[in-house]
């Protein structure tokens, strides 16, 4: 395909509730899309990167200066997605930016030869099982009326946000009001050490799904040293950037799960090649989210789809996170969200709404 041009445009979407993590507290969503235009036809991606760098080093305004300098120019006159890839590939770092400029070449690819994304990935299913992740909260009672209200929704996992001081106290009120049936996780967001063993071991009462990212994104080795010493089944997620890392977390033992961001590790090319390591190796997966608008949660339910994610993800309908979407809103039905169908990610967004929240746009000829 040749590309005759590139939008990056930033829209500001403000969050229903607070959403606290381990790191911070967000009240809304500066995002950075990225609009590429061809000949044949237009595509969308969507930059997962924080305000600010909080979740990982990444950050809006730096992959917006990341793809303006040095990304967009380095993309050859035609290119498709796997071109892009290599194009992008000598820069080092900036996975978000390159799986957002990625997948907007990719869905403008898909569109423009009638295929959609999970067709393209390999998707076998046309649902995806949805969890929910709770934030941390200001009482143990908010928290129970919060889960509460999730699976009055239809939720069929719940995943909690922990810190030290949040964490055995919210999980065994969840536990004990909800049920043994119910499918419930933890996510701490790199907020413990390993001298935090004996405490997280406790956690081992509760019957998880599994722990997510207890230890520092930096740190296996210590990983493979808490699996030993835990019985809860350990989920990567920061550790993961690319299929690399994973491989090299299996063979260290550091995690019987990993949690997919395609953001985080560079694109849904790179999301594929995890998909069929893990596979390979018998390692479970699941899709995380990153507060995504439809443009974002389109592609992340097509990956979700694939045979490998054997875990509900966090691909939470749109009112979760938003009021008013800026595509039509994904809304769950039994617990479950439906694939895009249609060419590439299979939604567009609304121009009226998507013109509302836009902040700022900036047009890149090629």
């Amino acid at each position: 395909m040749k590309i005759t041009g590139i939008e990056l445009r930033r829209i500001a979407m403000p969050l229903v509730a607070p959403f606290r993590t381990s790191f911070g507290t967000e009240t809304a969503r500066d995002v950075l899309l990225v609009r590429v235009v061809t000949p044949e036809a237009e595509g969308w991606g969507e930059c997962v990167a924080m305000s600010a760098p909080l979740y990982s080093s990444e950050y809006a305004d730096g992959a917006a200066e990341a793809m303006r300098r040095f990304l967009i120019p380095a993309l050859p006159a035609h290119a498709d997605a796997q071109a892009t890839g290599r194009a992008l590939a000598p820069f080092k770092g900036h996975r978000m930016a390159k799986a957002a400029l990625e997948t907007a070449v990719l869905d403008a690819q898909l569109r423009a030869r009638g295929e959609s994304l999970a067709s393209f990935l390999g998707a076998t299913g046309d649902r995806v099982p949805c969890g929910v992740s709770v934030g941390i909260m200001n009482s143990i009672p908010e928290l129970l009326d919060a889960v509460e209200g999730y699976l009055s929704e239809g939720y069929i996992r719940i995943k909690l946000k922990i810190e030290p001081g949040w964490d055995l106290e919210p999980v065994r009120a969840v536990r004990e009001r909800f049920g043994p049936e119910l499918l419930l996780q933890v996510d701490a967001n790199a907020a413990y050490t390993l001298a935090d063993a004996p405490r997280l071991a406790k956690l081992d009462a509760f019957d998880l799904l599994l722990i997510e990212q207890p230890l520092a994104n930096d740190d296996m080795v210590q990983h493979a040293a808490l699996a030993r010493r835990i019985s809860t089944p350990i989920c990567l997620d920061e550790s993961i950037e690319s299929a690399e890392h994973a491989a090299a977390a299996i063979t260290l033992g550091a995690c019987s799960i990993i949690n997919v961001k395609p953001g985080r590790i560079g694109g849904y090319l790179e999301a594929r090649r995890i998909h069929d390591l893990a596979r390979a190796h018998g390692v479970a997966l699941w899709c995380g989210g990153m507060l995504e608008t439809g443009i974002g949660r389109a592609a992340n339910v097509a990956l979700a789809a694939l045979p490998g994610f054997t875990l509900p993800g966090d691909t939470s309908a749109s009112r979760r996170y938003f009021a008013t979407d800026i595509t039509p809103p994904f809304e769950l039905r039994d617990g479950h969200l439906d694939v895009p169908t249609g060419p590439g990610i299979g939604v567009d967004p609304v121009q009226d709404i998507l013109d509302e929240v836009t902040t700022s746009t900036e047009w890149i000829t090629r």
